[in-house]
This record gives structure tokens, C-alpha cells and sequence, in this order.
């Protein structure tokens, strides 16, 4: 029932051959069924249903500094459902993940949640096939919740898009399909200190395993931490205005992309699919590119013998509310290489020139291959020390331990999925601190 790690990518490749896959980026006019709105350049499907690429204007102020920029942003208002089946064999719970095929991925098939998927998507807006196993989260009786939250996706690139990530323990026997396989947590945090097998709706659910013990040893109480992040919700002012995609400032558009004008932060480009083992088998989509791979890492320290991580409170345009608690940093650095270094982002350059010595972990995982194209970070924990990261933190950072963090993603839109991709790497072994 269970295979080592060894025999799963034996499985990815035996998969991949079995199914068409391709990818081309084709211009804007190549679309099918997608086209610019003639008023506002709004890009958009035709049926009304998937999601638009509209722009947004976005106004800043924290401590009376203030600041305001434009982007395109996808606007995606349906909750879709990422959902892993639970189940024990053996005495050990196992979970069933999908070779998926994304066509934003540079390597196209990932190990996904059983149930990956839009509203659009398993209410068959598509005209597809059903979503395999999606009875399992939508109908009572199926299965015991284990976890069931909303949580955001990528506040830089969505306008307010959640998605309920949820853990169900199977009840009775659960069909077996070629595309599916059970695995333990131990084998999947083992890939996951592999590049580019586990993918990002997978590992934002797995965030969600519990931690044993959510508090013991803090440096700061539960009550503390809430209370600093609630004070940074209210010294942030933030104003995300959607606004017609047409002339937004710093962007143009081309026949093949919409790109700023510095040559920075990400594309806007379009792609033609095939997928042989996708509800629908051929498509055409427009996706996001960004500029470079970012770097995205926890500052570590063990404080009384316990480990903590230096979390941020980060302000992205798309986010519901104000503020949600991010890795130390989260950053693609070529769009900061223009700068003095009085100017970047604190920590960064920390991270970048890091003593290997001091990385407890670090792989490269791709971000929503359904929405981004080649879009990828590097996910580190660094060992720190008093003088890299002083326990009385910068303004907008805290010292929080693993489990306080888990405990709040037992609610909504505490976490951004940056942290939970980190957090995940913990619920699996990938890495111990």
C-alpha cells in the first residue's frame, strides 16, 4: 500500500508517460474564449466564470509613512477546496496525494492534495470530468473532519482569494486510482527536502497537522502574540482599490505580455495546455510570471531551549485584511538589487550570505502552478544568534514558536501561505529544530 520515496518518483515518471503534457506560450490573441475588455482591459473569460486580470491601486501608511503602487492582480472570488483523505493502515495514518499536472510548473507534475480544485472546477463550469474523491469534503457522512479552514493564497498576485483547507478521515474503503497514492507524513516531509516534488496546495494543508504542544516554553504567551498582531492589524492603514487594468501606471502591455516598465516584479503572459490527465484535455489561460526566484526563510533561535521563529507582519495588496504573519523574509532579491543596502529589506542580505553551516534546511518549491508560471522560491531555516537577530525584534517582527503558529491556523487569515509552506516542512520531519 505504502512505497518509499525512491519507488514514488518511480511512480511521477511512470505517470508523466503515461498522460500528454505540453506547454506554449502563445500571444495574448491566441487565447480561447479570453480577451481584453474593450472599456476597462480587464482580461477575462468569456463564460463570466474562472477568474480576471484586473489592476489594483494600493495606499499604504504605517507610523505616518506612507506609500502607493499599481499592479495586475487576479481576481478569483470562489473558494475552491484543497483536501487530503486521511486514513491508517497499519496503525499509521497515511494521506492520498495526486500526480497533478500544473501547467505553470516547471517540471508540470507535483504530488498535489487529493482534492485540488475551484468551485468552477467541481461544479464542472468547464464541462469536464467530475473531481475524483470530492464527495469525501462536500457530502456529511463521508469522513471525520480533522481540519477545515480558510486560509489565503498569495496576497502579492490574488485580490482576496481563499481556499478551505481541509484534513477528512476517510470512513470504509477508499477507491485506488493510478494518479493517487497513499503516503505517510515521514515520506513526504522526506520529498519534501527534494526540489520541486511536493507542491504548494499540498503543502499549505499539511500546515495544518497539529502541533503536540502549542505553547510551551514561548518567549511571549498566546495572549501576547495576539495582542501584537492585532497591534499591527490597527497601525497599518491599507487601501486595496480595484481599478481598470488599462493604463495603470508602471505597466504596459504587449501582444505576449503586461510587464512593468522597469523590467521588474512579474509578467503577465498567456500559455496553450495539453493535459491528457485533466478534467478538461486541452486549454488556454493567461498566468503570472515573476521575475527571478524568490527567497523565503525563517530566522531561527532556540530561546530557553526552545525553538522560535522570527516572524513578520507583511502588508500585500490582496490580502482581506491588513496584515497576515509572514517567514522573516519573503522577498525576490533581483527586485531589490538596485538598492543601497541601507535600503533593502532587513534580513535579506542576512539570508543571502548566509555560513551554510548555519541553514538547518533549505529547497526550492514551486508556488501555484495554476495561476503562475516557473514561479519558485528558495525555503530556508537559518540558525541565528543575538547579534544576526536580537531577541528584542525589529518593528513588525516577533519571536513566535512553531506551535503558537499552529494553533493559529486553527482560524482564518492568520498565516500567509508563504509561512505555511515553512510550517509544513515541520508537521513532516523535513526538518527539526
Amino acid at each position: 500500500m505504502t512505497a518509499g520515496t525512491t519507488d514514488v518518483h518511480g511512480w511521477l515518471e511512470e505517470r508523466r508517460r503515461a498522460h500528454r503534457f505540453r506547454v506554449d506560450r502563445i500571444p495574448f490573441a491566441e487565447l480561447d474564449g479570453w480577451s481584453f475588455d474593450p472599456v476597462t482591459g480587464n482580461l477575462g473569460h468569456h463564460s463570466g466564470k474562472f477568474f480576471t486580470v484586473e489592476g489594483l491601486r494600493v495606499d499604504t501608511t504605517v507610523d505616518g509613512a506612507g506609500r502607493q503602487w499599481h499592479q495586475p492582480i487576479i481576481r478569483q472570488p470562489e473558494v475552491g477546496i484543497l483536501g487530503i483523505l486521511v486514513k491508517e493502515f497499519d496503525g499509521v495514518p497515511h494521506y492520498l496525494l495526486q500526480a497533478k499536472m500544473e501547467p505553470g510548473n516547471r517540471n508540470l507534475l507535483q504530488l498535489s492534495p487529493t482534492v485540488q480544485a475551484t468551485r468552477s472546477n467541481y461544479t464542472k463550469a468547464h464541462k469536464g470530468a467530475d473531481v475524483r474523491y470530492i464527495e469525501y469534503f462536500t457530502q456529511r457522512g463521508r469522513g471525520r473532519v480533522l481540519a477545515d479552514v480558510l486560509q489565503s493564497e498569495h496576497g502579492s498576485w490574488f485580490y482576496r482569494k481563499s481556499n478551505r483547507n481541509m484534513l477528512v478521515e476517510a470512513v470504509g474503503e477508499v477507491p485506488e486510482h493510478d494518479d493517487f497514492r497513499w503516503l505517510t507524513l515521514a515520506q513526504i516531509g522526506e520529498l519534501l527536502r527534494q526540489d520541486n516534488v511536493v507542491n504548494m496546495d499540498t503543502r499549505t494543508v499539511l500546515a495544518c497537522v497539529p502541533f503536540a504542544d502549542p505553547e510551551g516554553g514561548s518567549l511571549h504567551s498566546g495572549t501576547e502574540l495576539l495582542s501584537w498582531f492585532t497591534g499591527e492589524r490597527s497601525r497599518h492603514d491599507v487601501s486595496a482599490e480595484r481599478v481598470a487594468l488599462a493604463g495603470i501606471p508602471g505597466w504596459k502591455r504587449g501582444e505576449r505580455t503586461i510587464e512593468h516598465e522597469e523590467g521588474r516584479y512579474f509578467d503577465v503572459v498567456a500559455v496553450g495546455v495539453q493535459a491528457g490527465s485533466r478534467e478538461v484535455a486541452g486549454w488556454t489561460q493567461p498566468l503570472f510570471e515573476p521575475r527571478g526566484t524568490g527567497v523565503t526563510a525563517f530566522l531561527t533561535r532556540r530561546i530557553g531551549g526552545v525553538p522560535h521563529l522570527l516572524v513578520h507582519a507583511r502588508v500585500e495588496g490582496g490580502f482581506a485584511d491588513t496584515v497576515e504573519l509572514g517567514p522573516t523574509v519573503q522577498y525576490t532579491p533581483s527586485n531589490y538589487a538596485h538598492l543601497p543596502q541601507a535600503e533593502r529589506p532587513p534580513f535579506l542580505d542576512l539570508v543571502l550570505g548566509a555560513d551554510p553551516a548555519r541553514i538547518r534546511y533549505e529547497a526550492l518549491h514551486s508556488e501555484e502552478g495554476g495561476r503562475f508560471l516557473n514561479a519558485e522560491s528558495r525555503y530556508l531555516f537559518l540558525d541565528t544568534d543575538e547579534d544576526q537577530a536580537p531577541l528584542d525584534a525589529p518593528p513588525g517582527y516577533l519571536w513566535a514558536t512553531p506551535g503558537q503558529l499552529g494553533a493559529l491556523l486553527r482560524h482564518n487569515h492568520y498565516l500567509n501561505v508563504q509561512a505555511r509552506t515553512l510550517l509544513s516542512c515541520l508537521t513532516t520531519g523535513a526538518v527539526r529544530l
